[in-house]
């Protein structure tokens, strides 16, 4: 038998360059850590909501996730620094309803294009609002609210957390549907608009749940409607919009998860898989439901027709209803 050393040494050398490369092939993504980015600051309702998924998608993959909290204009710092990100699977963004279908309409100017600068991947969350009068207000139902804005036009003071959030374009979106003018008086947070709401500055407010819960159910708020399809858990005995009358009204605060625009469809869809076994969860359902949320569901291409019609409606009533950021 004849012997090559050449072609040994040759031999050993593929060898060792096959080797690192399979090795890689089989462990695919995500062989580093995946950083998400919050385009809000911690504690808050999205920072919640993206460390919970995390956590969830963490503990039944063995990944690794680093939340970024990225604040400011809005959610548009933190979305554009994901737009910016490379394209490979390893930097997210939770966005949501204000800086991917809203914020396009109600800022002059946008540093980055909400409509083709992401990729959808799911919807992880979704949460009304929840109109709420004082616990003594002679409102006791949402037309008892409606008939006294209609015997006073222009008289009934309406609270949000600011202007273009989602609680103060489903107040301009009701008082349209139903009929009624209000004057708006927007709060730079929910803290201080639920504040003057108990002291009797204004009428009424159309809050997230986790800013007026506690005082309903400590019978200093009335909860009139929700602004969801279906009622909440936390708060049964409050009927939504469409059942008090106004047929098809829906509104909600979406949380989405996102990657920049040309991330490869199959990590798009390794995601997707993941993030719909962590929502599954009955853990996770239950922390959601406690905060008034609703567990999200949905493939990546029904998260991008959400996205697009939610761009559409959001862009419409910020057009309608003439806002301007504060």
């Amino acid at each position: 038998m004849s012997f090559h050393p050449r072609r040994t040494i040759l031999s050993v050398l593929a060898a060792s360059l096959v080797t690192p490369l399979t090795v890689l092939a089989q462990t695919g993504y995500a062989s580093q850590p995946i950083k998400l980015v919050v385009p809000f600051p911690p504690a808050g309702g999205t920072d919640l909501v993206a460390r919970l998924i995390a956590e969830k998608i963490q503990g039944g993959t063995g990944w690794t996730f680093v939340v970024d909290n990225r604040a400011g204009a809005g959610g548009n710092i933190g979305m554009d620094a994901v737009a910016k990100s490379k394209a490979d699977g390893y930097t997210l963004g939770m966005g949501q309803t204000a800086n991917l279908a809203i914020n396009p309409t109600l800022y002059p100017k946008m540093p980055y294009d909400a409509s083709k600068d992401f990729a959808p991947i799911g919807v992880v969350a979704t949460q009304p609002v929840v109109l709420v009068v004082k616990a003594d207000s002679p409102y006791k139902s949402l037309a008892d609210l409606v008939a006294a804005a209609k015997a006073k036009p222009g008289k009934l003071a309406l609270a949000s957390a600011g202007s273009g959030t989602v609680g103060h374009l489903t107040g301009e979106l009701f008082a349209r549907q139903a009929g009624y003018q209000h004057i708006h008086v927007p709060y730079k947070g929910a803290g201080p608009a639920a504040t003057d709401l108990l002291g009797g500055q204004v009428d009424y407010y159309w809050a997230t749940p986790q800013a007026v819960v506690s005082f309903v159910k400590a019978g200093k708020l009335r909860a009139l409607a929700v602004s969801s399809g279906k009622r909440l858990p936390i708060l049964q005995d409050t009927p939504t919009v469409a059942e008090s009358g106004y047929k098809g009204f829906e509104t909600n605060d979406w949380k989405m998860l996102v990657a920049p625009a040309g991330v490869p469809a199959d990590v798009v869809a390794r995601l997707n898989a993941e993030v719909q076994k962590a929502l599954a969860k009955p853990e996770t359902i239950a922390k959601l439901q406690a905060e008034g949320s609703l567990p999200g569901t949905g493939s990546p291409q029904e998260a991008a027709q959400l996205l697009k019609s939610e761009q559409q409606r959001w862009g419409a009533i910020v057009r309608d209803a003439k806002v301007k950021v504060d």
